[in-house]
């Protein structure tokens, strides 16, 4: 029997069953087993999960998803014969008959009606093989299949896993999986952080020696990499079945596994296309250990599709209307059928270029016909890593043209975080700058690797230039084998374009899916709401809006600056990119505004001038002064400052030029229900829909001034995540809305209010309070330069904490609370309880805006200050986040 004290493991779960085998022999099974305990209650089952462990665990790797069970759902945990604790044996098994025991097995457990198999590693095609053998069977019903970390395929001209090929090898089989732990121990190893000793222990309990360990021999000596292995014709028929299996599927996934790379993780997705993907970026081969959460989202996926005993099955929402449409034919994605003289792109700066529309045309076609000759099909990813200008565009519209998905992640996201956003979509290609395709080396990113530095493109548009011309669309879609099977666009289909990735500024970067029409009703979007018409120029001081200039039909010009630091722009970097296209469209961060208000005192006369000319600055990313927007108005006084409300996920949303809101509006004052101002986004847009979830409630209300999750439908909302299934599934309540993460209110004349973000708003005794009204009320202090409010302490009894830059740093600080005189006129002006007042020379913000304030990162340094232990600075280790400006200090670019 098992042993009594394994952490996180109930013995009353444990069962011993006898089966026969195939050839009539008696064996001793061990389960982990709820059903018992459900009969004990008089629980209905709904269905069951039919958990089979890999090589070399046993049943406690699902400890979890028995102690975490929904309501109804029994789950049977299984040892494999000659594993765990169940029976030894003196003959290896091979996959066909592992498959036949679990079917023998089941059948003596009564595992009937709705069933879900999960599986782990080799557990993976066993369970497959019982699947396929259960699609139609009487009395079962395959409710659906979760895999975690497992492969049905391996291609024999492909490398197979070093961790399994070193292992399996004739001189090293025997002694490191039977005749020493090592293979045991290194399975555990695997994880990062560490797994803790009692659970290391606990894993490796039922092989403490070698005469226990012989099937793990036997299971890696089972493993069919090549054609004429016993198991292989088995393995290859599971294969197979498997891409006609029409279940539902979730695929939960670690991608640091060095076993089971994400490309056993495309294999399964081209098998199983429909299949949701909760891909981890740091987890490794047990992905539940490294992140236990995964079970909460296994559970999740579970009953929303098939319900509990309590809860039923669960249905869409009803009642949802359908977005309203957009003319996305009026803007499509690609630079012809326009005016082949006009400007397209100009980049500033000592490598600068110009090209005009119909150069650029030919470049994305040559471009495309040499990507096509090097491998880059439909439906493919390809990794695009150039910084903003003509390269850039170049590339990005030649791999649209082949029909392929962009994926961009920016040098915003930091080292690690750009690696495993990359690693996680799984690129087939990458195209990048010697710089970006070190990077991807060194953090493990796959696909085949294609250079763009400068010189490099230039080859590569001459080498399209010899090339035949490209198929017809269709024909590349017909010969290529597509990840997500989609067809060409007369099909009617929807393909996908893009996988951008949100900036991670209040946790992990996510990818964000959006399909060509919907990109296509993104720029319609942006061209209505600011009418943006032929003729006008456009100044991109953020690197996605480089790509829009073209689909809009407008020059566009890249400022001289460091694209991954927006604060280096200039006022006459930006001066002088207005002047080379006759801008009158201008976008920059929050962060390049102060500089360029900063550095206005540097501006010669002719670059003054042709800072008038401007009719529209937008800014966005992070809420942005309204007085930095009145230094913005005097610099280019012919322009309307609008602020954009939008996210990675939706853009735009609303508009409004704050300078034209009332001051008692800014200041935010008191109204019905308490909700108090905040920052003003204006109207939704045409076509685009807004409500507000109440805090303690789902119902979608569009009823003034209740402060809630702002809620959002449009045309141009994301397809979905990318490989991220708990984010869709509880982003998109009900369907067809995106939870946007952002609270704020309605006023009475229908304007969006924004209030911060859902997971910094302090939930006090006094009932919740968002950040930003009190932030912009402590803004206007005298003395402070820059503000933060953060809770410390648990929800229900938070402490609101109040973190200011001083406007002058005066000398060493013994303390980091604020002085007497600067706490009273921070609490005076907050006009709400405020436990303490803290004092920082700069507050910690994401890289990609320089705008958006880590609120978490700084709440767990004022924790550490308010009880007394080491406040040593959250971020000095690798965070994502830099310094934010608070004084008109001026940054130049460094040459």
């Amino acid at each position: 029997m098992i042993p009594a004290d394994l952490p996180g493991l109930d013995p009353q779960w444990s069962r011993q069953v006898q089966v026969l085998d195939a050839a009539g022999v008696e064996r001793r099974w061990h389960v982990l087993d709820n059903g018992p305990q459900l009969s004990a209650r008089g629980e209905h089952v709904v269905g069951t999960v039919l958990c089979v462990h890999g090589n070399p665990t046993w049943s406690y790797l699902w400890r979890r998803v028995l102690g975490q069970a929904a309501p109804g759902w029994r789950v049977v945990a299984v040892d494999q014969l000659g594993m765990g604790y169940s029976d030894r044996l003196s003959q290896p098994r091979t996959l066909a008959q592992r498959v036949d025991d679990l079917r023998r097995l089941t059948d003596a457990l009564d595992v009937t009606g709705l069933v879900v198999p999960l599986a782990h590693d080799w557990g993976g095609p066993i369970v497959l093989g019982w699947t396929l053998q259960h699609a139609h069977a009487d009395g079962i019903a395959i409710a659906g299949v979760v895999l975690t970390n497992t492969a049905v395929h391996q291609p024999e001209d492909q490398p197979k896993p070093a961790a399994i090929t070193t292992t399996r090898s004739r001189p090293f089989l025997d002694l490191l999986t039977m005749r020493t732990p090592a293979f045991v121990a290194a399975t555990t190893a695997l994880s990062r952080p560490a797994l803790p000793k009692e659970v290391r222990r606990a894993f490796a309990a039922p092989y403490r020696g070698s005469e226990r360990r012989g099937s793990v021999r036997d299971f890696v000596a089972d493993v069919p990499f090549e054609s004429h292995h016993s198991s292989f014709p088995t393995l290859a028929g599971i294969a197979q079945g498997v891409a006609e299996l029409s279940v539902p599927a979730l695929l939960v996934w670690g991608t640091r596994d060095p076993v089971f790379s994400t490309r056993y993780l495309v294999d399964l997705q081209e098998r199983l296309p429909h299949a949701d993907v909760q891909v981890y970026p740091r987890g490794s081969h047990l992905v539940l250990e490294d992140h236990p959460e995964g079970v909460e989202v296994i559970w999740s996926w579970v009953t929303a599709r098939f319900g509990t005993s309590i809860s039923g099955p669960h249905e869409p929402s009803e009642g949802t209307v359908a977005p309203t449409s957009v003319d996305t034919d009026s803007v499509a994605l690609n630079v012809r059928d326009r005016d082949p003289e006009t400007t397209a792109i100009v980049e500033l700066g000592s490598d600068g270029g110009c090209i005009t529309r119909g150069a650029l045309s030919e470049r994305v076609e040559e471009a495309a016909r040499a990507l096509y000759a090097r491998g880059v099909r439909p439906g493919q990813r390809v990794a695009v890593l150039i910084p903003p200008g003509i390269d850039l565009n170049t590339i990005v519209y030649a791999v649209w043209r082949l029909g392929a998905v962009v994926v961009v992640a920016d040098a915003g996201l930091g080292l690690a975080r750009l690696g495993a956003a990359l690693r996680s979509t799984s690129p087939d290609h990458v195209i990048g700058i010697r710089a970006a395709l070190l990077l991807v080396r060194v953090t493990r990113v796959p696909g085949a690797r294609i250079s763009a530095e400068p010189s490099a493109v230039r080859d590569l548009v001459a080498q399209g230039r010899s090339r035949p011309s490209l198929p017809e669309v269709a024909t590349m879609h017909s010969e290529a084998h597509t990840r997500n099977r989609l067809e060409s666009d007369g099909t009617g289909q929807d393909p996908e374009a893009a996988i951008l990735f949100t900036s991670g500024a209040t946790g992990p970067p996510k990818g964000v899916v959006y399909t060509r029409s919907q990109l296509s009703a993104q720029v319609t979007m942006l061209r209505d709401a600011f009418g943006l018409a032929d003729g006008e120029g456009f100044v991109a001081a953020f690197a996605p809006f480089a790509l829009y200039g073209p689909p809009l039909g407008l020059p566009c010009a890249v400022p001289d600056m460091d694209v991954t630091a927006p604060h280096t722009l200039t006022a006459a970097a930006l001066a002088d990119a207005v002047e080379a296209v006759h801008a009158t469209a201008v976008f920059a961060s929050p962060a390049a505004l102060r500089n360029v208000v900063a550095t206005a005192g540097d501006l010669s006369e002719s670059q003054r001038i042709a800072l008038e000319k401007p009719r529209l600055v937008m800014s966005a990313g992070a809420p942005v002064p309204v007085s930095l927007l009145h230094h913005v108005q005097a610099l280019m006084p012919a322009a309307v400052t609008h602020t954009p409300y939008g996210m990675t996920e939706v853009l735009p949303i609303a508009t409004i030029d704050p300078t034209t809101l009332d001051s008692d509006e800014h200041e935010g004052q008191i109204q019905p229900g308490g909700t108090r101002g905040g920052v003003c986004v204006g109207t939704p847009l045409e076509g685009v829909d807004v409500r507000i979830a109440a805090l303690d409630d789902d119902e979608l209300t569009e009823r003034p001034w209740l402060l809630g999750e702002i809620v959002v439908r449009a045309p141009h909302v994301k397809l979905r995540y990318h490989r991220a299934w708990a984010a869709q599934h509880a982003g998109e309540r009900p369907a067809g809305w995106h939870r946007t993460g952002d609270v704020g209110h309605l006023d009475a004349h229908g304007r969006l209010w924004v209030q911060g973000r859902l997971v910094h708003v302090l939930h006090t005794t006094h009932g919740p309070l968002a950040p930003y009204p009190v932030e912009h009320r402590i803004a206007a202090v005298p003395d402070v330069a820059d503000v933060a409010v953060v809770g410390v302490g648990p929800a229900g009894t938070a402490q609101c904490v109040v973190v200011v830059v001083p406007t002058r740093r005066v000398g060493r600080r013994d303390s980091p609370l604020a002085e007497a005189t600067l706490a009273a006129a921070v609490r005076e002006a907050a006009a709400v309880p405020v436990a303490a007042v803290l004092v920082k020379d700069w507050l910690p913000v994401d890289i990609r805006h320089a705008s958006k304030v880590d609120r978490t990162g700084l709440a767990g340094w004022a924790a550490e200050v308010l009880h007394g232990r080491s406040a040593a600075s959250p971020w000095s280790r690798a965070r994502t986040v830099t310094k934010r400006a608070t004084s008109a200090q001026p940054t130049t670019r460094s040459r």
